[in-house]
């Protein structure tokens, strides 16, 4: 992986050598949630490296059809061109640097720059420049001053990645268990997921890594943080979330909280029974399955920043359950600053009425005001302003992760399960939260392989 440039790594390596030493104690220290320093390097090592999830098929159903996104801070253009293959391109005009695409979906075969009019094609080749033979004598060469395009693009069941590295793993290696869980997530019906709409952005005062975090693995606050939920009847049993949760440390900072629904009177998530019987488990393996009988996947995060959620909730207080799916991505923007982009995700092959009843209770619970959501980002809030508290950096502030060392709950592995990583039972321990910090540590240092050893934190 690509190192970082020296002129940061002077910066950053002090803070780096904290955080490794204050892991070892189960803490982490606080000024990685708002560090300029840590900002930048992360821009280079982390979303320069890594496989990022861009956009899903779905979005891209014609020849032609495009949306605007982000890797870092840069802006892309994921397209489908004429023969049907995906691009992500650069949105910097190849001239001046001017955004070439100013709107956030659409259709169009060329994408032209508004500054001095030389025009791309969505493949990302150059195809006009204004008064070529005046300006440049010869057209110029078409694939040399092209966009931009990310060096390595792949798709894992209709999920769009993008990696900035010329070199690396292949998709399929970095996503491993967290890839093989996602399976059990999109995979069971013909046709698989697809978006129920556009997502939501909305910013938050937060860093990226406290909603990756979280995602990846916090059960023990949700019968303190969104109480005022089961207060309204919305959901019920929110203190037992922790002690019925599952945790899955997956390798390479990926990470899954699997519930029993099953338990709770709502096996396969409690989709409805039109739905059920066009679900087909034999594109699963045993381990798999073991999962999706058990404790499949609720709440996770693959490393970096993409998220996702799976719950059965009420559309109305006392209503029937409605499942619900939300896939996320904590899109940096600033030191202690991120823009959240959230999408609602249903099966193709649940009805019109099934599909609407799961977009409706996800913007209600999980939209950007949704009654879980608001509860969340306020929290997260808290981290950033404490990481640039003069106060705290005087004293060194930390913050707690030492249930790992400290709960009484059996937190030893799972000896049934026989998927990739490990499985605890139990949603305590905060092993999860630790261990993507360990990767996040990994590849900060341009040694992501140093974390994937499986089973490699258990006690």
């Amino acid at each position: 992986m690509t190192v970082i440039a020296p002129t940061v790594a002077s910066e950053v390596t002090p803070i780096l050598d904290r955080v490794e030493t204050e892991i070892e104690k189960n803490r982490v220290p606080a000024e990685i949630w708002n560090n300029d320093a840590i900002f930048r390097a992360e821009l280079d090592q982390v979303f320069g490296t890594c496989w990022v999830f861009v956009a899903h098929e779905s979005e891209l159903p014609k020849a032609g059809d495009f949306v605007q996104r982000r890797i870092g801070l840069d802006p892309v253009i994921v397209t489908r061109d004429g023969t049907g293959g995906i691009n992500v391109l650069s949105n910097y005009c190849r001239h001046r640097g001017t955004q070439v695409c100013q709107t956030d979906t659409g259709n169009s075969r060329f994408f032209k720059c508004p500054y001095h009019g030389w025009t791309y094609s969505n493949n990302g080749d150059l195809v006009g420049t204004p008064h070529m033979r005046e300006a440049y004598g010869t057209r110029l060469d078409p694939k040399e001053w092209g966009l931009k395009r990310a060096p390595r693009v792949d798709v894992r069941s209709g999920f769009i990645f993008a990696s900035l590295a010329h070199e690396g793993p292949s998709l399929d290696e970095y996503l491993g268990g967290g890839g093989w869980m996602l399976d059990i997530l999109v995979k069971l019906a013909p046709g698989g997921v697809k978006v129920a709409g556009p997502p939501e952005r909305y910013q938050i005062n937060a860093d990226w890594k406290a909603g990756a975090e979280n995602f990846s693995g916090d059960a023990y606050h949700a019968d303190t943080l969104h109480w005022s939920n089961e207060e309204i009847q919305m959901i019920q049993g929110l203190g037992a979330n922790a002690e019925m949760m599952h945790a899955y440390e997956l390798g390479d900072g990926h990470a899954t909280l699997g519930f029993p629904w099953a338990k709770v009177g709502l096996p396969l998530w409690g989709y409805s029974p039109e739905t059920v019987a066009q679900f087909d488990l034999s594109v699963l393996d045993d381990a798999q399955r073991y999962v999706l009988e058990t404790n499949p996947p609720t709440i996770g995060t693959i490393f970096p920043n993409f998220s996702y959620l799976r719950v059965s909730s009420p559309t109305l207080p006392g209503g029937p359950p409605t499942v619900v799916t939300t896939f996320r991505i904590w899109q940096p923007i600033a030191p202690g600053k991120m823009e959240l982009w959230n999408w609602q995700f249903v099966y193709e092959c649940q009805s019109d009425q099934e599909k609407l009843d799961s977009y409706v209770t996800g913007q209600l619970i999980f939209g950007s005001a949704g009654n879980f959501e608001t509860d969340d980002t306020v929290a997260w809030e808290g981290a950033a302003r404490a990481a640039k508290s003069a106060w705290m950096q005087r004293e060194n502030l930390s913050f707690n992760f030492e249930q790992a060392g400290r709960t009484t709950v059996d937190v030893t592995p799972d000896p049934d399960y026989h998927g990739p990583g490990i499985k605890r039972p139990t949603g305590f321990g905060e092993l999860v939260q630790l261990n993507f910090y360990r990767h996040w540590l990994a590849v900060m240092r341009g040694d992501a392989s140093s974390t994937t050893t499986e089973g490699r934190h258990s006690r």
